[in-house]
């Protein structure tokens, strides 16, 4: 019997040139078929697309949100589109985020219920289906571990400041949600990580002008390599948290 195609999952594509985007190609050519889950029809439909025409499997689904519904029926999509006979789930990564930068006394319960909704209750959703996906999975020498899954943090899922209070309450309940996690499946051979995103995350032109320079932003790519690193990573010594800063920062 041949060996399963080893499958990536990622929920998050903002931007083509995003971190979502740049973890689908990354994994991509290491050798993953890719599923992409999103809101946003074009951006997916491109990035698909993109990945296909470099030589590597990948399918969009576009999601109406990130409700728990939504996302529970995009993973049964990715089950069809994907059977367990030839594919095994074995990377996730959630990066998806609400962000509000307002004064406490501006921000609306509206906001609040959102930041919480997409940044935890979505995050726990996706959790869910990827950890019974990785259940699947046997453990033998070749795959000792069942699966790595990964959530995009900030600087906010450790710290609040004054404009982030809404956006904080949500990233600090996904952090725990992943700490958690990964203390309750690691003895099932799944990797639980969380990776902190202290800068902004320059694209472009803007990277390209600060390549003979200290960089003061994260390169998307270069984030992606850390997040192969996580899947990569032996039981023996398994991260839970990074803490990915440029190497000048300016706040």
């Amino acid at each position: 019997m041949s060996a399963l195609r080893p499958l990536f999952v990622v929920a998050g594509i903002g931007r083509a040139a995003g971190t979502g985007a740049a973890a689908a190609r990354r994994f991509s050519k290491e050798g993953y078929s890719v599923a992409l889950i999103a809101r946003g029809e074009d951006s997916l439909k491109a990035l698909s697309e993109d990945i296909t025409k470099g030589g590597g499997e990948a399918a969009p689904y576009c999601i109406p949100s990130y409700s728990p519904d939504d996302i529970a029926s995009a993973f049964t999509s990715i089950s069809a589109q994907f059977p367990n006979s030839h594919y095994a789930l074995r990377a996730a990564l959630f990066n998806v985020g609400y962000a509000v930068w307002k004064p406490f006394l501006e921000v609306t319960a509206a906001e609040v219920q959102e930041s919480l909704n997409t940044n935890v209750a979505a995050a726990f959703a996706f959790s869910r289906s990827a950890i019974l996906k990785f259940k699947e999975n046997n453990l033998n020498a070749e795959n000792p571990k069942r699966g790595t899954l990964i959530f995009t943090g900030a600087t906010a899922s450790t710290r609040g400041n004054k404009m982030t209070s809404a956006f904080s309450i949500g990233k600090f309940g996904a952090r725990a949600l992943s700490q958690s996690l990964a203390k309750e499946f690691g003895k099932d051979g799944i990797h639980v990580a969380h990776a902190i995103i202290d800068g902004q995350i320059m694209t472009g032109t803007a990277l390209e002008r600060s390549r003979d320079q200290p960089l003061s932003g994260l390169s998307p790519e270069s984030i992606a390599q850390a997040y192969m690193y996580l899947a990569n990573q032996e039981k023996s010594a398994w991260t839970w948290e990074l803490d990915l800063r440029p190497a000048q920062e300016q706040w």
